[in-house]
């Protein structure tokens, strides 16, 4: 006996009443089998309803020849009448995502004359995949024209065709198909195959907004947000953004302009500090110029740092360079000899020091988390 699927003949349907035909112990809860049942089922890309029934939690849901079984966290009485509930923000979620989707999907496959090969309704994002190459530039024009049609609100139709009424119909389809088959359209975007659950009026999705598209095998992956998920991310976005500006002394508007401006700033001061490092760095090796082994600490100093100091101090030296930066548990070091071959001192170095690092026969770097004392017993020795 197929399950009486009642999120089809009303899908804003958020409680009902079934009888429970049957309830058998599984891997993870109770796999309960009702009536009929205002749950969905994952498939087609839209995830499972949750919710409650019965005082147990609904896990999941799915669909086999017609038979819907829901994974309770308890078990149900056979032959029992009981209340079901639907988590509606979830569901109604997944069908402000999945009608955006379609309307998204049937204006790039009509513009582009591509077809959708993926879609996968995620926690976070959406992501579909068309077999056509679309820049970013064209997508948003298509974005401007999704939020428009719903702006106009129009009326969904939703209708099973079979036989000749079905051959009539040009409908998207991943494959053929036979039998009762469930049309959905949304009169000017798109007219599809799709089984899952769809808001009433092009309005209710509120607004599409694209994340990105991204090169995907011969086509691209588009990111998409619908709803109550894009005026969430679209809120969270600017609140970030007015943040940045009021640290930058910008307005919100202008924000983009006086990161520039900071960049360009931030780079101008790393190129001059880079030549006054490069200078003392020469005073460092010419001090030491013909001393032999030396052995140098220094404040912390990024792991490029310490590799151009120990080179700088090792091609003067006629010895061994070991500069060790940071303080006593965490330095960065770099060791170098000019055709000098350090891959036994490396070794017994990490290994005295509880150390990690290597590198080029005359020349190592890596970190060690030893004591001063430790690093200097080590190199006396």
């Amino acid at each position: 006996m197929e399950t009486l699927k009642l999120y089809y003949q009303d899908p804003f349907q958020k409680e009902f009443t079934a009888s429970v035909l049957s309830c058998e112990e599984t891997g993870g809860g109770w796999a309960v089998v009702l009536d009929q049942t205002a749950f969905y089922p994952e498939g087609g890309g839209q995830p499972a309803d949750h919710g409650v029934l019965g005082g147990t939690t609904v896990l999941d849901v799915h669909e086999t020849g017609g038979v819907i079984t829901h994974l309770c966290d308890r078990p149900l009485v056979p032959g029992a009448a009981v209340s079901g509930a639907i988590d509606w923000a979830r569901r109604f979620d997944h069908m402000q995502q999945h009608s955006g989707e379609h309307i998204c999907s049937g204006l790039i496959c009509a513009r582009f004359d591509c077809d959708n090969v993926g879609f996968h309704m995620g926690a976070d994002v959406v992501t579909i995949d068309f077999n056509a190459d679309i820049s970013w530039d064209a997508l948003l024009d298509v974005e401007r024209c999704a939020n428009a049609y719903l702006y106009e609100d129009h009326a969904i139709d939703v209708r099973f065709y079979r036989g000749a009424a079905l051959d009539a119909v040009e409908y998207r389809s991943k494959k053929p198909l036979d039998g009762d088959v469930r049309i959905v359209s949304f009169p000017g975007a798109d007219c599809c195959a799709c089984c899952g659950t769809h808001v009433l009026r092009s309005g209710q999705v509120g607004i599409v907004k694209f994340l990105s598209c991204q090169k995907f095998r011969d086509g691209v992956r588009i990111e998409l947000l619908c709803g109550e998920r894009a005026y969430r991310y679209l809120s969270d976005t600017w609140a970030q953004n007015l943040r940045v500006a009021q640290s930058l002394s910008a307005k919100p508007t202008e924000s983009a302009a006086a990161v520039d401006r900071l960049s360009a700033e931030l780079g101008a001061l790393k190129l001059r500090a880079a030549a006054l490092e490069a200078r003392i760095f020469a005073q460092i090796a010419a001090q030491y110029a013909a001393q032999g082994d030396v052995l140098l600490f220094e404040d912390e100093m990024s792991p490029d740092s310490v590799r151009k100091l120990c080179d700088a101090v090792a091609n003067t030296c006629g010895g061994r360079c070991a500069v060790f930066a940071g303080t006593d548990g965490a330095w960065k070091y770099a060791v170098g000899q000019k055709d000098g071959d350090l891959r036994a001192l490396t070794k017994a170095l990490n290994a005295a020091l509880h150390g990690r690092g290597g590198g080029k026969p005359f020349f190592v770097q890596g970190s060690a988390t030893g004591t001063r004392a430790e690093v200097e017993a080590f190199f006396h020795a």
